[in-house]
């Protein structure tokens, strides 16, 4: 096997958590290479969203460090953070729009905090992400109360890329869908991911997500990373969670991998 000499935009070392008398992550060690589609999964506890705060600075791990992008996160400057929030963006699980703005206000709030652009500018962008989260034009205008859940969470998707992010991060962004809802959002990850080039990296229960598109699935358990690979190098794990969790596929896809 060729090494992987694509650049490692995530880097996790010696990731301790604590709460209190629990530990979460126990020294945990992950890198993500750019390009990467990957999927984070893991049994109730393991810490799988906590990993995701701790990588965007909104968590400080209790120990360990996390560089994103060339930027020790929890070392660096403001001035360096607040340029590296530049490059990724992040969807919530509930997709955390702001209620009482339009979708396009919610759209074009991270470009008018981060851009000095003119507003008919910044208006064409809001247009174009729209466009490339699967919105029609009309979805604009309205509230995001107005909006069902599959839109709602395009319209994350759509802030999300305002910036044109080299790294998304999505925190269970299929949960709540319907099956079709769901798969039409797993191809808008894999066309982010694939024609845009952005490194996608899902907090994920969703199995046919992790069967459809991910190429590359990381367990946690135990705290720590206990299986990182393909599908069927997943599987071929003899872990009883994993068999559990998989169990339900008796054939598994390719993936291509």
């Amino acid at each position: 096997m060729q090494p992987d000499e694509r650049e490692v935009v995530i880097d996790l070392r010696g990731i301790v958590t604590r709460f209190g008398s629990q530990t979460v992550h126990k020294g945990l060690d992950l890198q993500v290479r750019r390009g990467d589609l990957m999927a984070l999964i893991g049994g109730s506890g393991t810490g799988k969203s906590v990993l995701l705060r701790e990588i965007v600075g909104l968590q400080r791990p209790t120990e360990g460090s996390v560089n994103l992008l060339g930027t020790d996160v929890w070392q660096a400057s403001d001035d360096a953070l607040a340029a590296t929030r530049k490059r990724f963006g992040m969807m919530f699980q509930e997709g955390a729009l702001f209620s009482s703005l339009s979708v396009a206000d919610n759209v074009a709030t991270p470009i008018r905090e981060h851009l000095d652009l003119p507003e008919p500018l910044v208006e064409e962008l809001v247009r174009l992400r729209l466009s490339l989260a699967g919105l029609p034009p009309d979805a604009a205008l309205k509230m995001p109360s107005q909006l069902s859940g599959g839109m709602r969470k395009r319209a994350a998707i759509a802030r999300a890329i305002a910036l044109e992010p080299e790294v998304l991060f999505l925190d269970e962004p299929t949960s709540g869908l319907d099956p079709i809802t769901a798969r039409a959002f797993d191809a808008l990850l894999e066309f982010l991911n694939r024609d845009l080039g952005i490194t996608v990296v899902v907090v994920t229960h969703d199995l046919d997500t992790l069967l459809g598109i991910a190429r590359r699935i990381v367990v946690l358990g135990r705290g720590q990373v206990i299986a990182d690979g393909s599908v069927q190098e997943i599987t071929a794990v003899d872990d009883p969670w994993i068999q559990s969790y998989f169990s339900s596929r008796a054939e598994l896809p390719s993936n291509g991998t």
